[in-house]
């Protein structure tokens, strides 16, 4: 195994060649090209000629390597991550085909990012592959995308500054999706799908699925809001509906409380809901929201299918966090950014977490943005990825 401070490479994008992870290589050309000490970066995925293809399209120099490793092939995929000291996968649904790529990074020392939303698969991970990163000093992080790094990393800025202006963490903290612009991928609906099939095949799995501290081994807090039916929301005036990406957020925020040693408590209690509006209106909002399913409609996108360039462009999201305490204090922090939030935004997340690894001296395991990267990573969106982190007073 190299050292991973000695390897050729500082980046491989594996699975280049996708709808996202095409996006990935054009942000790192667009941001960083020809940059001073830009980092070193290759193309991955399992066609050489596709490869190409899609680098002479987004304007990657010339000489940009190209690296052919398909996911099932495990020689291949450890020869890889032997050269890179990150490597940020885009190849999904990771239930399918993510489980080679951790293991060979877990056991080469190399630093992972994912764009997962699947939590049942991110468990097994955890449980088959932690100890593994832990000891080889891989950095292992699953959901850094959308899901789940606005909710993730604007629960612990909200908490940071509950620390500076009261002394005191936030016992409670609600997530309330204001605006949410933009639609899912191919990709996106295959996971979901995937997902629900694995739920459908075993009662035990549907109820860890349903368990906000499925992604917490040996710890299970206390009981969480369901927010799963609507509701009208006292802390915002507004009517609310259950949020699908709740699913995933929710259980990485708690994992990032636990991994740091549960800094808000181990009684913290968090819930994710997006806002319709005040009145009849936004209950009649809240209520169809409730009742139309996300997936499984006949004009779904399929695999390598997303948004337009122009949609990804008028995308937008504004996310508000909300932290209450028992004495009847409040704080409020939001996180907004631009862009297609599942597409145009999470390319720039995870080519951020991913440049921020490369500076990052936090211990190995498999974690969430929160709880390995944090403040740095926060830094790194606002001066590069147009997002926002602020309290509103």
């Amino acid at each position: 195994m190299t050292a991973p401070h000695t390897r050729e490479f500082d980046i491989v994008v594996y699975g280049a060649t996708g709808y996202t992870g095409r996006l990935v290589a054009e942000y790192l050309v667009q941001e960083y090209g020809g940059r001073p000490g830009a980092p070193k970066w290759a193309m991955a995925g399992r066609n050489a000629g596709k490869l190409a293809e899609v680098r002479d399209a987004i304007g990657a120099p010339a000489d940009t390597p190209l690296i052919v490793a398909a996911s099932d092939d495990t020689e291949a995929l450890a020869r890889m991550s032997d050269r890179t000291r990150v490597v940020l996968t885009t190849v999904g649904p990771y239930q399918y085909y993510g489980e080679p790529l951790v293991s060979t990074c877990a056991e080469h020392g190399t630093d992972y990012v994912d764009l997962c939303g699947e939590p049942l698969w991110m468990r097994d991970m955890i449980d088959r592959h932690d100890a593994a990163a832990r000891r080889s000093g891989a950095r292992i992080i699953f959901s850094g995308g959308f899901d789940s790094v606005p909710f993730d990393l604007g629960v612990l800025m909200l908490q940071n500054e509950a620390m500076k202006r009261f002394g005191i963490p936030a016992p409670r903290v609600k997530g309330r999706v204001r605006v949410l612009k933009g639609r899912f991928s191919g990709g996106t609906a295959a996971s979901l799908e995937g997902t629900y099939k694995v739920m459908t095949s075993s009662p035990s799995l549907a109820g860890r699925m349903r368990s906000p501290f499925a992604l917490t081994p040996g710890f299970e807090g206390p009981a969480q809001p369901a927010a799963d039916a609507p509701a009208f929301d006292q802390a915002t005036g507004s009517w609310a509906a259950p949020f699908v990406m709740a699913e995933i957020n929710v259980k990485n925020v708690h994992r990032t409380n636990f991994l740091l040693g549960h800094p808000w408590g181990r009684d913290f209690v968090y819930d994710e809901m997006i806002l319709t509006g005040p009145g009849e209106q936004g209950e009649a909002i809240a209520r169809h929201i409730a009742a139309t399913p996300m997936i499984g409609h006949q004009n779904d996108p399929k695999p390598g299918e997303g948004p337009s360039a122009e949609e990804r462009r008028n995308g937008r999201y504004d996310v508000l966090f909300v932290g209450e305490w028992p004495d009847g204090r409040t704080l409020r922090y939001a996180v907004k950014g631009r862009y297609d939030p599942g597409y145009g935004s999470t390319s720039r997340m995870i080519a951020e977490a991913g440049i921020d690894l490369l500076s990052s001296a936090t211990p190995g395991g498999i974690g969430t943005p929160g709880a390995i990267l944090g403040s740095t990573l926060v830094e790194r969106l606002r001066d590069h990825a147009e997002m926002q982190f602020a309290p509103e007073d």
